[in-house]
């Protein structure tokens, strides 16, 4: 499993033209299909006079989600050349839209194919990419007795503290990086495990 996933910050533009057709390339970091189908319907609106709004995303560290759209241009010269950029650059949680003016001149599949891919390939160039870890959440339930020798390991594994209650039973969320996981569970459990010991023996 991942550790870190590569994604952009912000937004980015691109362009490329062929035979007086244009196409202006449009990259969004997002990070849900409801900030995408927002994302899309606001190209759609602006530029209601384009012959095609075309788009690709993927989403998630594993990029396991994801889906291309061709909006009326042959199948699989548009969507796909975009979401093939995406994919070669290893990048998640981003939506590239490419907006087509028809130029007069039918430019045929392989035409296409090069137009969205090379316009995608530009805004992918322009955009700002940065790395960011995979986390995961931790729950721990805990003694009061416990919350000094809880917050040493906090201390020393540099977990976030996501949430954290005191009441008879006490209990803190932290989200720590993928491959630290098991081992901050480990550290947590074992605290646990010494203080049924010391309990036992008294």
């Amino acid at each position: 499993m991942t550790d870190t996933y590569t994604t952009i910050n912000g937004k980015s533009e691109g362009f490329y033209s062929e035979k007086r057709s244009k196409f202006f390339a449009f990259a969004h970091h997002v990070e849900s299909t409801d900030e995408v189908k927002a994302i899309v319907a606001a190209y759609r609106k602006q530029y209601y006079d384009a012959r095609h709004v075309c788009y690709a995303y993927v989403l998630g560290p594993e990029r396991t989600d994801y889906r291309a759209n061709d909006d009326g241009e042959p199948s699989s010269t548009a969507g796909k050349p975009i979401l093939g950029q995406i994919h070669s650059n290893e990048l998640t949680d981003i939506l590239i839209v490419v907006v087509r003016y028809y130029g007069g001149v039918n430019l045929g599949t392989s035409g296409l194919i090069i137009a969205y891919r090379s316009a995608a390939s530009d805004a992918i160039a322009h955009a700002t990419l940065e790395s960011r870890q995979v986390e995961e959440q931790v729950t721990f339930h805990y003694d009061y007795q416990l919350t000094n020798d809880v917050m040493r390991v906090v201390n020393e594994l540099s977990p976030r503290i996501v949430a954290q209650s005191f009441a008879d039973t006490c209990s803190i969320t932290l989200a720590i990086r993928r491959s630290q996981v098991e081992q901050l569970r480990q550290r947590l459990q074992k605290l646990k495990e010494r203080r049924g010991e010391c309990g036992n023996s008294m």
